[in-house]
Parts: C-alpha cells; sequence; structure tokens
C-alpha cells in the first residue's frame, strides 16, 4: 500500500468500455494506487493536465483510436504508455511499441498481470522505488558511459546527444540501448534481448525487439537506414559497435 494519496503512483485507465474503467479503478485503489479514467481522446487529454505516471490504453476505440492518442502522447510526454489490445496480435504489439508504448496486455487479462506490468514500467522509469520487485539486470547500476559523443547515465536512465541534449527514450529503447552498449561487439539474439529488456517468454514470431531497434535508431543513428552503432547480423539479432570511452 502508498503511504498518502499525494505519494500514490498515478494510473490513467483510458478505454471506453465503463466496465473495464471501474474494475481497474477498484483494483488499483484498493491496492493504494492513484485512478483517473477516461473514456475518449478527448477526456483523456484533460486528465493529462495531472501528473499521471503510467497510462493504460485502449487500442480499439471510437473516435480516435489508441494507436494514434499513443502517438500524440508519446510526441509530448514521456510517460508510461500499456496499450490494452483486443487480441494477441502481433501487428498489434509491434504497432503500439511503434508508435511509443512501452508495454501491451491483450484482453482479456488478468488484474495481476496488469498490476505486475505497471510496476515494471514505474520501477523501470525511475519515478518511484518499487523494492520487493527486482529488474531482470543488464550489467552494473549507475554507470556512466560515453560513446561516439554520447552520454548514457544508466542510474538517471538518461541519454544525451553530443549536442548536449536529452534525448527522450521509451522504457524498451533504454533498456535496449543498455544491453546492448554494455557488451560492445558481443551478438545478442533477438530472444535474449527480449529476456534482459522485456523479461517475458520469448515467442519466436514476436517482431517486437526489431521495432525498438527501429525506433532506437532514429534517434541515434546519423542515418538509420545505414546504422553505425547498432548494426543487424543476419538471421542472428543485433550488435553495438560504437566506440565506448567509459
Amino acid at each position: 500500500m502508498m503511504s498518502s494519496q499525494e505519494d500514490a503512483v498515478h494510473i490513467l485507465v483510458v478505454d471506453d468500455d465503463p466496465r473495464i474503467r471501474q474494475m481497474l479503478t477498484r483494483y488499483f485503489e484498493q491496492e493504494g494506487y492513484r485512478v483517473s479514467i477516461a473514456g475518449d481522446g478527448v477526456a483523456m487529454r484533460a486528465q493529462l493536465n495531472d501528473t499521471v505516471d503510467v497510462i493504460l490504453l485502449d487500442v480499439v476505440m471510437p473516435g480516435e483510436d489508441g494507436v494514434t492518442l499513443a502517438r500524440e502522447i508519446r510526441a509530448n510526454s514521456d510517460v508510461g504508455i500499456i496499450m490494452l489490445t483486443g487480441r494477441d496480435d502481433v501487428l498489434d504489439r509491434v504497432v503500439g511499441l511503434e508508435v511509443g508504448a512501452d508495454d501491451y496486455i491483450a484482453k482479456p487479462f488478468h488484474l495481476r498481470e496488469v498490476m505486475a506490468r505497471v510496476k515494471s514500467v514505474v520501477r523501470r522509469r525511475s519515478r518511484r522505488p518499487d523494492p520487493p520487485t527486482r529488474v531482470p539486470a543488464v550489467g552494473p547500476d549507475d554507470e556512466v558511459i560515453r560513446f561516439d559523443g554520447w552520454r548514457l547515465d544508466t542510474g538517471r536512465r538518461q541519454l544525451v546527444s553530443p549536442h548536449g541534449d536529452d534525448v527522450v527514450l521509451t522504457t524498451g529503447e533504454f533498456d535496449l540501448l543498455a544491453a546492448l552498449i554494455k557488451h560492445p561487439g558481443r551478438v545478442f539474439g533477438r530472444e535474449t534481448l527480449m529476456d534482459l529488456t522485456r523479461g517475458r517468454e520469448w515467442d519466436a514470431f514476436d517482431r517486437t525487439i526489431d521495432a525498438q531497434v527501429a525506433r532506437l535508431r532514429k534517434k541515434i543513428e546519423i542515418d538509420p537506414k545505414k546504422p553505425a552503432l547498432v548494426k543487424s547480423v543476419r538471421g542472428v539479432g543485433y550488435v553495438f559497435t560504437g566506440k565506448i570511452d567509459r
């Protein structure tokens, strides 16, 4: 349980189904979380004026769908986004991650699974500590790594460009870069990267890692189509080839 309402993690549930909104609200409030609800994009934007830590965002809604809203949110905020999909479809997962979502959950879902995913996103973003549960390790904590003019601070979860600009990364993008950069020259298979960055059972048809790499390249590569830092190894996976200066 959270110590007070002010300290509680704030969750915004965006779903057009009032039953789902009520169910999630009741569950998370009983666990000490602060919950706001919205049935569409208009109501969601009004709630975003407040401090929100994680958005549970339904994909299929009348009017503006969840993918459109996620893209808009990510363009203006680094808030955690967990997509709620009506079916466990690989395309839904990839599209959601491509627009900047941190995670996805297929309906029907178990409330404990939703709780675990929310804790994971909050913990990875380091907004608030969550001691009871550990994140799969990708290397030493509180380490500053410099590469090709870039600066990656794993303690603060911050990436600074060679020009001194803060580069906003989603949870998945940051964990992926950290996993690769801490083992330069090592080729990682997709299943290994999935274990290191998401801690979920690997699906041979899941291309979410590819989507994460594509988005990461757009942010750190001079020419994403000809990557010089994160390169593909055909039939195997990915390798970090930048110059490390710790």
